[in-house]
């Protein structure tokens, strides 16, 4: 006798069973839907010359005229394109170097009032506005001398800030910091991943915690160091949560941190254009281009970044035998 065939469970059934789920799931969609498929609307932007009495849909059509002008009729655009990609390249690799290593070192501690205390210094920066960032900096870079033209000798005209004081110190010639482009990329990358490593540590040290205690005890007994250990349990186990982490962080690496260049550099037009990218660019320009262009610009940049992540993603997954985002 052949048993009988499960009947299908269709949409309504689904609904029906599961009711109190998708009532829950309300909210969440309708936000969703408000703020992120709704305003898609406004993409049309990107091909028109927007003002605000026609409004979106009224406003004249260019066609590919603002993306036209962005890559072929601006001088600033493969300069701030650049920028960005060196300055997000250098805060991916370090930005998941380092936060691998805090959370392995806080998870090899043993002394628990000292890994308290290291753990709420460790948050302390993510905490930190760039403006109070900024500030903090000036008071590290801040150059008030001037170089006598004949002996070559430093003259100080007023305070210095602490890195001038140590090459001073130390019988170098200080730095007019705000004055040097060349600097400013490494300063940048530093204090970003400098803010942003203790948070990002969290994810590692919870993944940490959730592994098996006993492959750790099975390799105490055959011998192994901790720090063979480290390397052949703890970093390929946390192999997963890396390539998530580093291929979302590859869909926005044409986009940059606006608050990040405006607290650090300010206004400052000589070490700017070192660290300009595309978004403060696209920021300083709206007023003159208008809203069109900067849509335009950021349609660019989401296509881009999907592009990126779909390339990462299929390359993590042929690499990493099957491990991927999607």
């Amino acid at each position: 006798m052949r048993p009988k065939p499960i009947a299908r469970r269709g949409l309504i059934w689904e609904i029906r069973h599961n009711a109190a789920l998708y009532i829950m799931c309300v909210p969440a969609l309708v936000l969703l839907l408000m703020f992120s498929y709704l305003p898609m609307g406004g993409i049309y932007m990107a091909f028109t010359k927007y003002n605000v009495v026609d409004g979106i849909f009224g406003s004249p059509f260019v066609g590919l005229q603002n993306f036209k002008y962005f890559f072929t009729g601006n001088p600033y655009a493969w300069r701030v394109i650049s920028n960005t990609l060196i300055l997000n390249f250098w805060g991916i690799v370090l930005g998941t170097i380092l936060p691998i290593s805090i959370a392995i070192f806080m998870n090899e501690i043993r002394n628990e009032p000292f890994k308290k205390v290291a753990q709420s210094a460790m948050f302390f920066p993510y905490f930190l506005s760039w403006v109070v960032v900024g500030a903090i900096l000036y008071g590290f870079l801040t150059s008030n001398f001037r170089l006598d033209r004949t002996t070559g000798e430093v003259i100080l005209t007023g305070a210095n800030g602490v890195a001038n004081r140590l090459l001073i110190a130390m019988g170098a010639t200080p730095v007019r910091w705000y004055a040097e482009p060349k600097y400013w990329k490494p300063i940048v990358i530093f204090l970003n991943v400098w803010k942003w490593s203790g948070y990002n540590s969290i994810i590692y040290m919870a993944a940490m915690a959730g592994f098996d205690g006993s492959l750790y005890e099975a390799a105490t007994i055959d011998g192994a160091s901790r720090f063979q250990q480290i390397t052949h349990l703890t970093i390929p186990m946390l192999k997963p949560n890396v390539v998530v982490l580093t291929l979302m962080s590859i869909g926005r690496i044409f986009f940059g941190d606006t608050g990040m260049i405006w607290g650090l550099v300010g206004q400052n037009s000589t070490v700017l254009d070192a660290v300009n990218v595309i978004d403060t660019y696209v920021y300083s320009s709206m007023r003159t281009m208008g809203f069109g262009f900067s849509t335009a610009i950021g349609l660019c940049q989401s296509i881009m970044g999907l592009i990126m992540i779909c390339l990462a993603n299929w390359a993590a997954k042929k690499i990493n035998d099957g491990e991927g985002l999607f």
